[in-house]
């Protein structure tokens, strides 16, 4: 069985830590369906659990989202800038959410920064591509502060938006990430918005992207089978 090791990079306050699930249950809830031969391995390193896994250990590598920045001094960022090093010598494929995305891009020659645009929560449309195939336009779920601000070597921009010119790329090596959130559905982004109500998003903010991912009506396997895809091409590639 293919082994994926999901890094869950996201802590967890107290208003919601009692019935709601982590972001690594997101993430294997999401993929799972389009990948049913991954066993998914979480790693839940923001909330202590160390030493980071070994290249060895596993097959595929995703990378969560996380309220951090690439440049806050956090114990465990450099050890996993070298992990995601290791990972790409080992020929391993890399798959990056929202943090994900930042960290790699930071890691593999590129640059993550606060945006000018500051955070931005709920639905936004984006763009892929022309080279990509699939539909042109399409909505994500977002929920972040920082972007990536300049691509690293090698790599290329496959989706952008208006506010978010860098919205998911593709490298010259097995790895992948986007700044959305695909692994989010519109019900526990629900439930998240009124749980963090006046805890880390203000009333206003979270009435708007609750409004917001109500009227988008994202599909809850949104790039689902895409991904699944590249892991199982990166991992025949290897054989």
């Amino acid at each position: 069985m293919t082994r994926i090791a999901i890094l869950d990079l996201t802590t967890h306050p107290e208003a919601l830590l009692t019935g709601s699930m982590r972001v690594w249950q997101s993430i294997s809830g999401w993929l799972s369906p389009a990948f049913p031969e991954a066993d998914m391995w979480p790693f839940d390193i923001a909330e202590g659990e160390m030493p980071l896994p070994h290249t060895g250990d596993f097959d595929g590598l995703i990378v969560s989202g996380s309220e951090f920045g690439v440049y806050d001094d956090i114990g465990w960022i450099a050890p996993l800038q070298r992990l995601l090093l290791d990972t790409r010598a080992a020929g391993k494929p890399i798959f990056g959410i929202c943090f994900g995305h930042q960290i790699m891009a930071d890691t593999f020659g590129g640059r993550a920064e606060k945006a000018s645009v500051g955070r931005v929560v709920g639905a936004r449309k984006f763009q892929h591509a022309p080279h990509q195939s699939g539909p042109k336009n399409f909505t994500a779920h977002v929920w972040h502060q920082d972007q990536v601000t300049r691509v690293p070597p090698g790599a290329r921009v496959t989706a952008h938006a208006a506010y978010c010119p860098v919205a998911a790329l593709d490298y010259d090596f097995a790895a992948r990430s986007v700044q959305y959130h695909p692994e989010y559905d519109a019900a526990h982004l629900q439930d998240l918005f009124t749980r963090g109500r006046n805890v880390f998003l203000d009333g206003a903010t979270a009435d708007k992207a609750a409004a917001e991912i109500k009227a988008a009506d994202v599909p809850r396997d949104l790039d689902a089978m895409a991904t699944a895809a590249f892991f199982r091409q990166a991992l025949a590639a290897k054989t």
